[in-house]
């Protein structure tokens, strides 16, 4: 079932008081070509509806049902969308519509402590090296594809198209919990660009396909009007490689502008204070060379070690970030600690494990 703004008889609320759209719950609308919120019936659960063209994208609906299916669904490292269903447009051949349970930013609300930080990065890593695993290369990694199940930290339903507002739009949307007191489940979304292969021996070779991070170095120079013969071949499974440890350089260590919104415009995302020790693995990841950077499994066993040399104390350590003002700094600093002396009480592990509490 739609919202109401997509339904026969619909009459704009705003209309007729002092009112934009932007400021109603029927006045919000998708910002991407295709996407679409609503409610299972059955369950009244909130769902995203995503049209996929397979014209465009051939492999989408094939590669996201293999993964949210068994025996692949079994995998704790498999943090991809589960498909409720897969419904066909009926007026046109080329558009199937996936049914996926509605997910939040990853990014919002903050991460509390550097613990929380390195949970985000380890689910997201353990999904590419399963991904890997089973020959499939993602091959659009970026901040927008990272998502997390919200439920746990919240009652609370959020809006699906304006985050940062209550689904009834009466008020501000606000996490009840943080990431440690209730782990939360990461995702990687959208396989409109993924490939599976039955054999990765020898490695595949493709054209490039620039996706959200234009900033891939074996993609320099490329340009579609290039005849196919004169196009230089390259293996995707180091490409996601550098995708996922530029996100991880771009999140978690060094300034990065964020894309626009046309809530919130654009926003500057300040750097993280606190998460230096992981520079040498992110710079291995985002060699200009892709044979020079590390296999997923390398990478995973990598932070594997990272995580396992710092202290407990270190881990629960607040995330500063450095446009913090002074005063809302220090009023974070003194709740993080309150809240961190009641978790250490209640042996709370430091890096807050969702596989552990699901399981």
């Amino acid at each position: 079932m739609l919202r109401r703004r997509y339904r026969p008889g619909w009459k704009p609320s705003w209309h007729g008081r002092d009112l934009l759209s932007l400021e109603v719950e029927d006045g919000q609308t998708p910002g991407w070509r295709l996407v679409l919120d609503a409610v299972r019936i059955s369950d009244r659960i909130p769902v995203m509806l995503k049209g996929v063209e397979k014209s465009v994208c051939p492999n989408e609906v094939e590669i996201t049902t293999l993964l949210g299916s068994p025996p692949l669904s079994s995998d704790p490292r498999n943090h991809c969308p589960t498909v409720f269903e897969v419904l066909q447009v009926p007026d046109d051949d080329d558009i199937q519509i996936l049914v996926m349970p509605l997910l939040r930013r990853h990014t919002t609300p903050r991460f509390d402590t550097v613990g929380e930080a390195l949970e985000c990065i380890r689910q997201i890593a353990e999904c590419v090296q399963f991904l890997h695993e089973n020959k499939i290369v993602h091959r659009d990694i970026h901040v927008l594809n990272i998502m997390m199940d919200a439920s746990p930290i919240s009652d609370t339903l959020f809006h699906p198209l304006n985050q940062r507002m209550r689904r009834d739009f009466r008020g501000k949307w606000e996490a009840s919990h943080t990431r440690t007191e209730r782990p939360v489940k990461y995702f990687l979304i959208d396989f409109g660009s993924a490939a599976r292969y039955d054999s990765v021996d020898p490695p595949p070779m493709e054209v490039p396909l620039p996706g959200g991070d234009r900033s891939v170095p074996e993609f320099v120079g490329y340009n579609l009007r290039l005849p196919l013969s004169k196009v230089k071949l390259h293996n995707p499974f180091p490409t996601d490689v550098y995708y996922l440890g530029n996100w991880m350089r771009e999140e978690f260590l060094d300034i990065r502008l964020g894309m626009k919104s046309r809530v919130s415009g654009s926003i500057m995302h300040s750097r993280r204070k606190g998460m230096e020790f992981l520079r040498p693995l992110f710079n291995d990841m985002i060699q200009a060379e892709p044979s020079q950077r590390p296999s997923m499994d390398q990478v995973v066993e990598r932070l594997e070690g990272v995580i396992k040399s710092r202290s407990s104390w270190r881990l629960r350590s607040r995330l500063a970030k450095a446009g913090d003002h002074p005063l809302h700094g220090l009023y974070l600093f003194v709740t993080h600690w309150i809240r961190c002396v009641r978790l250490v009480a209640s042996k709370q592990p430091a890096v807050p494990s969702y596989a552990e509490t699901s399981g």
